[in-house]
């Protein structure tokens, strides 16, 4: 299971491309029980990938509920030293229209109900976040998505709230005023487990339309405008499949020496020696290699 490179957390039409593609589902065992389905391993255009449906087959985890740590420790298992996630948000420019892509860069973390850690018992860790999205691979997202003249934002704040719900348009209005661009339910603890797991991570955002501070006109009905979301999130989907296509060949030279793949290297405080043998196996495929490092 270890042939495995590229990571890529997203909906579950692009699992449904892989398995057309000859992909296989692989069982991983993980500390943290299931991820939201198992794993697709398979060779995309001479890459090989590793896939998994963020929300589960079916859409059937809410995004308080997904199985953040699971999913993320099964791509560590499998091999992924990367990750290219993109999920559905709402926009909150003006300059960002439904359909677009935005490469996010930074972001503001509002959930409160999600295991955030790997390092919850045993080990403590802090790892940085001042760069929450691997600058090397956000990077190579924008200079290809430019080169294929996409509608794409090379920058760009996503506000992770909680949910299910959305906003109000208080909240909304609060959001712009705190200099978010995007807004959305999933991209935290993603981005933080995937630094402490020391695999970079960059996510890829599709806003559906604008956010409930700009009023919509009203002149169609609820059903039209759940299509025209629904549309907006196809063409912008499709445009993302398309973006990570042609990004994957270029993604391997450009992370190799990224400070991602170190990040643990000075974040853990707890001394070796303490460790159960419990907590020893369960952290050895985030720390042995540090842990050996230390012992040269």
């Amino acid at each position: 299971m270890s042939n495995a490179r590229i990571g890529i957390i997203g909906g579950t039409g692009l699992g449904n491309v892989l398995l057309k593609e000859g992909g296989e589902p692989v069982h991983v065992e993980t500390p943290f029980g299931q991820p939201s389905m198992a794993p697709i391993l398979a060779n995309w255009g001479g890459v090989d990938v590793a896939f998994i449906a963020r929300h589960g087959a079916g859409h059937i985890h809410n995004p308080s509920n997904v199985p953040y740590r699971a999913n993320i420790w099964a791509m560590k298992k499998v091999g992924v030293d990367t990750i290219l996630a993109s999920g559905a948000t709402g926009s909150l420019q003006e300059k960002i229209a439904p359909g677009h892509l935005v490469i996010c860069d930074q972001v503001i973390d509002k959930t409160v109900r999600r295991a955030s850690t790997f390092f919850d018992e045993g080990v403590v860790a802090h790892v940085e976040m001042g760069e929450p999205f691997c600058p090397s691979l956000r990077e190579t997202l924008s200079a290809v998505g430019k080169s294929a003249e996409q509608d794409i934002h090379d920058a760009g704040t996503y506000v992770c709230m909680e949910g299910p719900q959305f906003s109000t348009r208080a909240e909304s209005v609060m959001h712009q005023q705190w200099g978010g661009d995007v807004i959305g339910m999933t991209c935290m603890p993603e981005a933080k487990l995937a630094r402490e797991a020391e695999i970079c991570y960059a996510m890829i955002a599709l806003p559906t339309d604008y956010d409930c501070w700009r009023p919509h006109d009203g002149s169609g009905s609820p059903t039209a405008l759940l299509e025209e979301i629904i549309g907006n999130l196809q063409r912008a989907t499709e445009q993302a499949m398309a973006l990570i296509r042609e990004s994957l060949p270029k993604i391997t030279k450009s992370t190799r020496a990224c400070r991602c793949r170190d990040a643990l290297k000075l974040a853990v405080w707890t001394d070796e020696k303490t460790l159960s043998d419990e907590h020893r196996e369960r952290f050895s495929p985030l720390l042995q290699r540090h842990w050996d490092a230390k012992k040269v």
